[in-house]
């Protein structure tokens, strides 16, 4: 995996970035606008992806990422089933349903792959780069 500085080079970051800018442009243009609770459920969900995947990355410690990712890929799934909300209540089309609903399968495996591999890496994280155990 190539060295990522800055969490806005997280390709899953970039991919949640557009769902949310998708979800949020439907959401003003449809009649989800009057639905206020539902509008605003599904754009705080979607928000909480690109949100948390910054904030494990910032901490800097690989434990407390793979505990953001796992959050992240938790609110995928709900923006997922929040679609099947949206298109039952003819929000959007099925077409759309299914551009969204992809995008959202595509960002809940790129966290599992990073999931997966933060497990099975031997590094802590930033924080604790230059960390020496103390001895008690």
């Amino acid at each position: 995996m190539a060295t990522i500085t800055k969490f806005e080079d997280i390709e899953a970051w970039q991919k949640a970035r557009v769902l949310a800018k998708e979800i949020f442009i439907f959401s003003n243009e449809t009649v989800l606008n009057k639905d206020f609770r539902f509008r605003d459920q599904i754009n705080a969900a979607v928000g909480s992806i690109m949100d948390n995947i910054a904030e494990g990355f910032e901490r800097g410690g690989r434990l407390e990422f793979i505990n953001f990712l796992t959050i992240a890929k938790g609110s995928c799934a709900e923006v997922r089933s929040q679609l099947y909300r949206v298109v039952d209540r003819q929000y959007i089309t099925e077409e759309k349903f299914s551009e969204l609903y992809k995008l959202t399968e595509d960002i809940g495996n790129m966290l599992g792959g990073w999931i997966k591999y933060l497990n099975q890496s031997e590094h802590k994280g930033n924080k604790f780069k230059n960390r020496v155990d103390a001895k008690l």
